[in-house]
C-alpha cells in the first residue's frame, strides 16, 4: 500500500517576497520532499495548491488508504525538514494503522503536527 506526502506547493512564509523569490517556499519544499523521495519503498509524492494552512506555511499531508491521515506545518525547505518527512512517511507506511510511536519520530517532524484524521469509514 502507497503512502502519499502531499506537499502544499502555494505556500508562502511570513517573508516571501515575489520580487526576490521566484519560486515559493512550498515549491522549494515540494522539490527536497521529491529528491529526498527517489528510491523510498512504498512512498509517493504529489503536489497540491493548497491545503488551506497558510498561518501554518508551509504545509504537508501524510495519507493512505485506511491508515490515520496526518497534516503537518511550519517547515522550511531544508535537506533536514525533507528527509524527517520522508523518514516519517516510511514509517506511516510501515504502521498496518498509520500511527507511529513518538520515540521513533524523526527530531526533524517533531512540533510540526498540525491535525491527525481518522482514516474513511470503508462501510456505510
Amino acid at each position: 500500500m502507497t503512502t502519499w506526502i502531499t506537499v502544499c506547493d502555494t505556500c508562502k512564509h511570513d517573508d516571501w517576497n515575489a520580487e526576490t523569490q521566484p519560486q515559493t517556499d512550498g515549491e522549494l519544499l515540494a522539490e527536497a520532499v521529491e529528491k529526498a523521495a527517489i528510491g523510498a519503498e512504498g512512498i509517493k509524492t504529489r503536489r497540491v495548491s493548497c491545503l488551506m494552512g497558510c498561518s501554518h506555511s508551509c504545509n504537508i499531508a501524510i495519507q493512505a488508504p485506511g491508515k490515520l491521515a496526518y497534516t503537518l506545518g511550519k517547515f522550511d525547505s531544508s535537506e533536514e525538514s525533507a528527509m524527517g518527512i520522508v523518514e516519517y512517511a516510511s514509517k506511516h507506511a510501515a504502521s498496518e494503522t498509520g500511527q507511529v510511536p513518538f520515540r521513533e519520530w524523526p527530531k526533524a517532524i517533531k512540533g510540526h503536527f498540525i491535525t491527525r484524521h481518522p482514516p474513511v469509514p470503508d462501510n456505510e
